[in-house]
């Protein structure tokens, strides 16, 4: 597991390292969305022709020079190089670094700035059953990030028949006795292939929202459909970024 693909937005200054590859199974993965890869084990995402090198991984920042440098996936920090590019961004390029989703498995990292961790349950069986990983990890790891000084933020996946309110609620006071000023994301279940989970309709989002935000203050939501999380970059042009390596 490596990164295949390196993107630039030199509107926002900031250029990603794209990974492939996850030590999770979540069988509802946004990437499905893109593979169709309906009840496939394992991560959705098709697997790049090729990998970039660690050189071509620096010699592509240093050609860009960008102000942070974020990493994604799949989950970043499966990446075996990712100590390494976080080292270099930091200290050769000076650049803020950010992983900007993971799920938290592997946290802190050295040379890391902060991190989008998105929680998938509160339930430690409802945990084990969408991951295959304990619960204990991901929460410890988080408190070890936010007690390092790191900035961190926080999402969950609102699937009314799974991952419930009340998977949301146990979450965010976890996160506000941590420090309410955390920001806090509820992402709409978006529909997969092979799911037969369905999407939230407008009430539940805001019951969602409601909820939430009587335990923190900076809470928000996303409530897309296929459609347009296929479409990213209409709706946000962070996202119109350059592929400056790799496919």
């Amino acid at each position: 597991m490596s990164f295949s693909r390196v993107t630039w937005n030199p509107q926002y200054d900031f250029a990603t390292l794209h990974n492939w590859g996850c030590n999770f199974h979540c069988s509802y993965c946004s990437y499905k969305l893109r593979s169709g890869a309906a009840g496939r084990p394992g991560f959705a995402a098709p697997k790049p022709e090729r990998f970039l090198t660690v050189q071509e991984l620096k010699e592509t920042l240093l050609s860009v020079k960008p102000g942070k440098v974020y990493f994604m996936g799949g989950e970043p920090t499966t990446a075996s190089e990712i100590e390494e590019m976080l080292e270099f961004a930091k200290t050769e390029l000076g650049a803020v670094t950010r992983l900007g989703h993971t799920n938290g498995s592997r946290l802190p990292l050295p040379y890391l700035d902060g991190a989008n961790v998105g929680f998938k349950a509160w339930n430690e069986e409802l945990h084990m059953k969408i991951t295959g990983r304990p619960k204990s990890l991901i929460y410890d790891n988080f408190r070890a990030a936010v007690e390092a000084g790191l900035k961190m933020a926080a999402n969950m996946v609102f699937i009314p028949e799974l991952v419930g309110l009340a998977e949301l609620e146990g979450l965010v006071r976890f996160l506000a006795e941590l420090n309410p000023e955390i920001p806090f994301h509820i992402m709409g279940y978006i529909p997969v292939p092979g799911q037969t989970w369905r999407r939230p309709d407008a009430q539940e989002m805001e019951e969602a929202m409601q909820r939430c935000k009587q335990y923190l203050p900076h809470v928000n939501c996303s409530h897309l459909s296929s459609e347009e999380a296929l479409n990213l970059e209409a709706r946000d042009d962070r996202f119109k970024v350059q592929i400056i390596a790799g496919a």
